[in-house]
């Protein structure tokens, strides 16, 4: 793909948003096709608690126009365990149920590990080795959402860089921001939206994550964001997947839409 800043919510099922976001009624069927029609991307949760037929993943892939992209939360068997580096198993039957079948709109895998997850070098090192990068020619894109203080380390970050694997930047929320690149795309995950605000963010407050996704995409760092590690050298340009998730969730699409406004600009 080409630089790209792709922005979207967390699944596209949720009660509240009829109504709110999808117009009143539109078939429950029709939801995937309506908001892929008005978002760039959607992070999928659905992943996370059960594997999917690739039937499924075809369904989506048709639902949705040309250039949308789908992230792929990871199965929780694979990150909710006591050491990471048997995961392997899981990965394989994971990556093996299907998701090619979504073609070019498979977007980067985000593999979220639970808040009590504490950071075990040697454990996570052999992790980041299982992840391939690559599954029948096609090239995978992986990122690591950790969720605890004990993450904030260099070798951390040492080591998603050898590896190419992105760590989620976990924005306005109580987890750790770690803003290190270290992958050529950035997946930042957005949990700050607020009841009282039609656009779950102020105004102001939108326009200072475009500009930092626009900074992010032209290959460079916003500079006010905590990073761990010393940083690389700027890049040509780099893909940004941005997610409105949680918080105020039901303000999330107003929220998602009002970002890509801004960008279009």
């Amino acid at each position: 793909m080409s630089a790209n800043v792709r922005v979207g919510i967390g699944g596209w099922t949720y009660e509240p948003w009829r109504g709110s976001f999808y117009p009143p009624g539109l078939a429950h069927k029709r939801e995937l096709e309506y908001a892929s029609g008005k978002l760039t991307s959607i992070e999928v949760n659905g992943t996370f608690y059960g594997l999917q037929k690739p039937d499924v993943f075809r369904r989506w892939r048709d639902e949705t126009p040309p250039g949308f992209v789908f992230a792929l939360k990871a199965p929780r068997y694979a990150t909710h365990r006591r050491a990471l580096s048997g995961a392997g198993p899981m990965i394989e039957q994971f990556l093996g149920s299907g998701v090619l079948e979504l073609k070019e709109k498979l977007g980067p895998i985000n593999w979220q590990l639970p808040p009590s997850a504490q950071f075990d070098p040697s454990d996570f090192q052999a992790f980041l080795a299982l992840l391939p990068r690559s599954l029948e020619g096609r090239t995978l894109r992986h990122a690591v959402e950790v969720r605890h203080d004990s993450f904030r380390a260099e070798d951390l970050v040492d080591m998603a860089r050898h590896h190419g694997v992105a760590i989620v930047v976990a924005a306005d929320s109580r987890h750790p921001q770690i803003a290190d690149v270290t992958a050529p795309f950035v997946y930042v995950r957005l949990m700050g939206t607020q009841p009282g605000e039609p656009l779950g963010y102020p105004p102001a407050a939108l326009d200072l994550w475009a500009q930092r996704a626009q900074c992010w995409a032209a290959g460079g760092t916003p500079e006010e964001l905590e990073t761990i590690a010393p940083a690389q050298g700027a890049q040509a340009h780099r893909d940004v997947y941005l997610y409105v998730i949680s918080g105020h969730k039901v303000a999330n699409p107003a929220a998602a839409q009002a970002l890509i406004q801004r960008l279009v600009k």
